[in-house]
């Protein structure tokens, strides 16, 4: 009977501890099923994480790595060195619009350097490579995803970035983003173009009867009517100080138009019709480079906004794919090699149907003629369709974005 207590007693114990098991087991599949669900419908959730003016700031992260480190700051971005002069800054896409900046030393002991300034398009993040010191750091985390476009101030304090939100992606968004992770705050929806200087802020809304253009300053104050005109569907830019150029928004199969406007908003016709039409101001608003197509061919002119003389370019291509230096000597153009005959330009290329096999070259202005600056192909191995170009005061750094794939790349000149 002893033996036979002792028995029923063990098999009571088994059985205690295998409820036991079977529980504990239990609650780790239900704990990995909660795991696995919180990473698969929230951890990747895109979240727009904004503050009106003068609201509550998310932390920067000022952390600084290396190129080449394991860094926890940048696990997606980083550079490599393809030659001693071109470097891949980052592999995945940007947000389409660069700044370079000159940094000045800091002490007796350290030296000068070049910074590009770039916005990470999946996270929003604000990141600097230093050109010398080939070092990213991130300057401010703040998350807006989705990010499309950024207008930099010249000095990179503040990026005013758009992008688009609502049900069905019919809202376009533009938030003034401080670089430093500080409290931005947001400018009138739906705008068409806008436009940064270094004091001022161009905005331009457009639709069907017409536009309308605005300007304040980079702090959101003193906001003042500049034009309104009957002309739909315009692009606006600065040409030099008060004045402004506009341009129809361009199309293969219409002629398009550039005009020069002035402090109190009179317009005056400089360029066109011609259909495709692409205009870029030098920083002085004394040129205004023009590219349209003509049989389908792509044509690159200068425009002397003085005189309205016309001066041919031995080269072409589309002016979004250009930038001015500074004291306007030249422009840098990404330049396709063989484009072909079979797409409608430059339509085809916004719309991303045709991908371009670029050179750099260097226009100079006062001889017109072409200097090849980089052949992409040969450098690197891959093919170059440039966009978003950014030079630095000195002419001596080239930033651009591979519209292919929205990598970020810098060339010293």
């Amino acid at each position: 009977m002893r033996k036979r207590g002792v028995n029923v007693q063990h098999e009571f114990i088994l059985t205690i501890m295998r409820r036991a098991l079977i529980i504990l087991a239990s609650l780790v599949v239900i704990l990995g099923i909660g795991v696995a669900v919180y990473f698969y419908f929230f951890a990747n959730t895109a979240s727009i994480i904004v503050a009106p003016k003068n609201g509550s700031s998310l932390p920067a992260a000022g952390q600084t790595a290396r190129v080449g480190d394991d860094a926890t700051t940048t696990p997606i971005i980083t550079a490599s060195l393809v030659t001693q002069r071109l470097v891949r800054i980052s592999t995945g896409p940007v947000a389409r619009g660069l700044v370079v900046v000159d940094v000045p030393a800091t002490n007796a002991s350290s030296s000068s350097d070049v910074a590009v300034n770039y916005i990470e398009r999946q996270s929003g993040n604000i990141f600097r490579y230093l050109t010398h010191a080939r070092t990213i750091t991130r300057t401010s985390n703040r998350t807006v995803p989705g990010i499309e476009t950024a207008s930099w101030l010249p000095d990179a304090s503040i990026a005013f970035v758009r992008y688009l939100s609502g049900a069905d992606f019919s809202t376009a968004n533009t938030y003034a983003l401080p670089a430093n992770g500080a409290s931005g705050f947001f400018l009138p929806q739906n705008l068409s173009d806008i436009a940064v200087a270094s004091t001022s802020v161009l905005m331009l809304a457009s639709g069907v009867n017409g536009s309308a253009a605005s300007i304040e300053r980079p702090d959101g104050t003193n906001t003042k009517a500049l034009f309104t005109t009957p002309l739909s569907s315009l692009r606006a830019s600065f040409a030099g100080k008060e004045r402004y150029l506009a341009f129809t928004r361009p199309s293969a199969t219409l002629g398009g138009d550039a005009f020069l406007v002035d402090a109190v908003g009179l317009f005056s016709h400089i360029v066109g019709p011609h259909n495709g039409l692409v205009a870029l101001a030098s920083p002085s608003g004394k040129w205004v480079l023009v590219s349209y197509t003509r049989s389908n061919e792509m044509q690159m002119e200068l425009v002397n906004t003085t005189t309205r003389e016309t001066l041919p370019l031995p080269v072409a291509t589309i002016a979004d794919k250009c930038v001015w230096a500074v004291d306007d000597s030249g422009v840098y153009c990404g330049v396709p090699a063989n484009p072909s005959a079979n797409y409608v330009y430059p339509d085809d290329w916004y719309q991303g149907a045709v991908q371009f096999s670029d050179r750099i070259w260097k226009i100079d202005v006062a001889g017109r003629y072409a200097q090849l600056v980089l052949d992409f192909s040969k450098e690197a191995k891959v093919s170059l369709d440039a966009q978003a170009l950014a030079l630095d005061s000195a002419n001596t750094t080239l930033a651009f974005i591979n519209k292919t794939d929205g990598s970020l790349w810098v060339y010293q000149l």
